[in-house]
């Protein structure tokens, strides 16, 4: 296992789902120590500052550490766990899989269950199961035994899943990458840059509760008070059956990605077409991606104060949010190389340029 996945496993292994991000903060702050100054806002993003050759332009490499899970909500009686979504789970992929419960006692495991498909009716049975009749099963037969085991309404759940190298060793498995992958792509970006001159200011950001609202990136973005943010992100892969090209015709293998449009921002235009020269003169080949039913943390740093330059570059990943998505390694390593011909171009000319009339 080379050093990029062992980063990649101990991201994704790391628990941190959105507003309890405490373990994997560790794990990415231990990263970033040597490679910067840290900082920390008020609800848990983490800052780190590297200096370049001047101090302006500041550019912010964004990526948020927290991912999909679910909160204990009621125990019933019987010992059952209700539980509550934290970000956004599609009902079909929640059945029948490990969670991890974090309790003062330490981790406790479960499986999401519902009523046994023996005991439905014929309609019952085609219609999809919804999260709220479904539970987390520890193997109690009690409320008092679910206590005694640790388990508090509030406390948070996880999904349990370990990072995998697939067939062919360049295709990886995992829980989390959404969004893992952006935070590594930060990581490795810094870990590089911090052996190069640079005429900027870099700050590594790692937000937190982006599942539930892009919460860190608008209070980290006051710390950072950026000139330009580079959003690092999965993005849907199309390459599926059932997908349509014009649904998304992002490919794993095909290169990163770079966001035309999600939900909540558009790209600076001239940072759009600085990516692309970028990555046409590298020779990096760029998928351009258009979301129509997702936002990323972008959404909120792009309007700090009068506005900030932003683009989102990304890696097409299979399977997101659930617990376990695919993405190809060659297109991460390429990302990487992209990021820092990207922080390479921008000097305060250039960024200045990207808001010249």
């Amino acid at each position: 296992m080379d050093d990029t996945e062992m980063l990649l496993k101990t991201l994704t292994e790391a628990r941190g789902v959105a507003g309890y991000e405490k373990e994997v903060r560790d794990v990415i702050r231990g990263y970033l120590v040597p490679l910067g100054d840290l900082d920390q806002d008020r609800i848990g993003s983490l800052i780190c500052r590297q200096p370049g050759e001047t101090d302006f332009p500041r550019l912010a490499l964004v990526g948020h550490m927290d991912e999909i899970g679910f909160m204990v909500k009621y125990v019933t009686k019987e010992g059952f766990i209700r539980f509550t979504p934290l970000g956004g789970w599609w009902d079909q992929v929640l059945l029948g899989h490990r969670v991890s419960i974090g309790t003062s006692k330490g981790e406790v495991v479960g499986v999401i269950g519902a009523k046994p498909p023996h005991l439905l009716s014929e309609d019952e049975r085609k219609k999809v199961m919804e999260k709220k009749d479904m539970y987390v099963d520890i193997g109690a037969t009690s409320d008092r035994e679910v206590e005694e085991a640790g388990v508090r309404v509030g406390d948070p759940i996880g999904p349990v899943s370990e990072f995998t190298v697939l067939a062919g060793s360049r295709s990886y498995m995992a829980k989390g990458f959404d969004d893992r992958v952006g935070c590594a792509l930060m990581i490795r970006g810094l870990q590089r840059l911090k052996g190069m001159n640079h005429p900027n200011t870099v700050y590594g950001v790692a937000t937190v509760q982006e599942e539930l609202g892009l919460r860190g990136a608008k209070t980290s973005v006051e710390l950072v008070d950026p000139d330009v943010a580079i959003i690092l992100e999965v993005d849907i892969a199309g390459d599926v059956p059932g997908t349509k090209p014009e649904e998304s015709h992002m490919k794993l293998g095909g290169g990163p990605t770079m966001l035309a449009y999600d939900a909540r921002m558009i790209p600076n235009l001239k940072l759009r077409d600085l990516i692309i020269d970028l990555a046409k003169e590298a020779g990096i080949p760029l998928q351009i991606s258009a979301v129509e039913g997702g936002a990323t943390d972008g959404g909120a740093v792009h309007l700090h104060k009068t506005g900030v330059p932003t683009a989102v570059l990304g890696v097409p990943t299979r399977h997101i949010h659930s617990h376990n998505a695919i993405f190809h390694r060659n297109d991460f390593d390429m990302a990487v190389e992209l990021v820092i011909a990207l922080v390479q171009a921008l000097d305060k000319e250039a960024a200045d340029g990207l808001t010249s009339w």
